[in-house]
């Protein structure tokens, strides 16, 4: 189940649970739009992979335990190790490969 991270590892922008502008990789890595897009180039720092909106969890149980909340979307912050520069050096890596051919 996804942690539903609760900003952005690059910028530490506020990403509640239920924001469009969460971006996530395939190991919950979680930046917003405007990170992956400006900076990151839609590569993940820290696999390489790519990024995929945030599910949005529902707010109602229609299915009985299933909402967010009887699963809480995550509280601890977390922030990437990477300077800018380092960021942006790794982006340049791997931003001319398709995400599903890295």
């Amino acid at each position: 189940m996804l942690e539903i991270r609760p900003n952005c590892e690059c910028c530490d922008k506020d990403l509640p649970a239920d924001s469009s502008e969460a971006m996530i990789c395939t190991y919950e890595c979680t930046f917003c739009k405007q990170c992956v897009d400006e900076i990151l180039e839609n590569v993940c720092p820290n696999c390489g992979g790519g990024f995929s909106p945030r599910p949005i969890r529902p707010k109602v149980a229609r299915r009985t335990g299933l909402s967010i909340d009887h699963q809480p979307p995550s509280t601890k912050r977390v922030h990437t190790k990477y300077t800018l520069q380092e960021l942006k050096e790794f982006a340049a890596t791997a931003k001319h490969i398709s995400p599903e051919d890295r």
